[in-house]
């Protein structure tokens, strides 16, 4: 009689425990949701901008920065790239690796900053606000912030939850953003969406005074993925969004986090420790339309050898000597957009797993 009372009791636990585990699952799906296609953005504005339009050959600045959420300190690694943490190490470590990222942006003084992996509100950086955070440091400006990352509360890995997560994209100009929209790409449709983020990209529209204008995307594609087909897809979509302003007459800067090698041969160039699966694939710029081309693509030999990376794989502590590095962080840029310099601010990845990288260009009539 005990032991069958034992076995009842057991059973009703195991129950309980299966009606848990399938409450939580219906949780996550039931709760799963694409962001819309075409999301016309709020612009924010705070104090007075340069002027209101975009001059012709005048030299002006473009800064892309990922600042992963404010986890990655150089010794930090993160379990989707085979690392030991799903959040950061405390919330006096978002600010820290915050305050560094800012005062690495407003070293840099440029006239358009566009940042990926912003969060709103996450377990993984302990509730810190830092688009807000971001805002509050600048001046001048006017903002557009696009979602590309609203999860349910994520229970894994087990031992420390990933959690939930609002974050996003943020384009940040010295001159007045006119439009911004947010664009949804082509995502993964396997049960992998669920961790993935809501990839996207935004284009901010900024008059020119010969009454075109300047069109900045800012974009953050598909890592990890197994399907090639997915990346494939993104850049086709982003390639005829760029293709219609372009024979509009408008200029191009579409920047951020491509997560492919914008060099194509990044491991030969940087000399990194091969990784068994290299998920930094070559750029396809044979997808690109007409008339825009990788900004990298227009350097020399000799300056591409001296660049330096712009991201590390964060599968462990960063070693100069032994973590795998790429360069999947930089511009595309249309034939009216004259190249001046484009250069990784090295930092060696103290802030976040990714250098920021500058581009300075001018606009030219054709």
């Amino acid at each position: 009689m005990r032991i069958g009372k034992i076995v009842k009791i057991a059973g009703i636990v195991l129950a309980l425990i299966i009606l848990v585990i399938l409450g939580y699952v219906a949780y996550v799906f039931l709760t799963y949701h694409r962001i819309d296609d075409n999301q016309k953005l709020d612009i924010r504005t705070k104090g007075e901008v340069i002027k209101q339009e975009v001059s012709l050959n005048t030299e002006y600045s473009v800064l892309t920065y990922n600042i992963g959420f404010g986890a990655y300190s150089s010794d930090y690694s993160f379990f989707m790239d085979g690392g030991k943490y799903s959040r950061a190490y405390n919330k006096q470590a978002v600010m820290d690796n915050m305050n560094g990222s800012l005062e690495i942006i407003k070293s840099q003084d440029a006239d358009f900053v566009f940042l990926q992996e912003v969060d709103l509100s996450a377990t993984r950086s302990y509730g810190v606000n830092e688009n807000e955070m971001i805002l509050d440091e600048l001046n001048n400006y006017s903002s557009a912030f696009a979602i590309n990352y609203d999860s349910a509360y994520l229970m894994y890995p087990i031992l420390e939850p990933h959690g939930k997560s609002k974050a996003g994209i943020s384009t940040i100009a010295k001159y007045p953003i006119i439009d911004s929209v947010r664009r949804s790409l082509p995502i993964d449709t396997s049960v992998y969406k669920l961790i993935d983020l809501d990839r996207c990209y935004t284009k901010s529209r900024i008059k020119v005074e010969d009454g075109k204008y300047l069109c900045l995307y800012n974009v953050h594609l598909s890592a990890y993925t197994k399907d090639e087909s997915i990346v494939e897809n993104q850049i086709k979509m982003l390639s005829d969004d760029i293709k219609s302003d372009y024979e509009a007459g408008n200029y191009i800067i579409c920047g951020g986090d491509f997560n492919q090698d914008l060099l194509g041969d990044s491991p030969s160039i940087f000399k990194t420790p091969e990784l068994e699966e290299n998920w930094a694939k070559p750029f396809p710029s044979n997808l690109l339309p007409s008339g825009i081309t990788v900004a990298y693509d227009q350097l020399s030999d000799e300056m591409r050898g001296a660049l330096i990376p712009s991201c590390r794989n964060a599968d462990a502590p960063y070693n100069k000597e032994t973590s795998f590095v790429t360069m999947v962080d930089g511009f595309l840029i249309s034939d009216n957009v004259k190249l001046m310099s484009i250069e990784t601010i090295d930092h060696n990845f103290l802030y976040s797993d990714h250098n920021p990288v500058k581009m300075k260009f001018q606009l030219i009539s054709k």
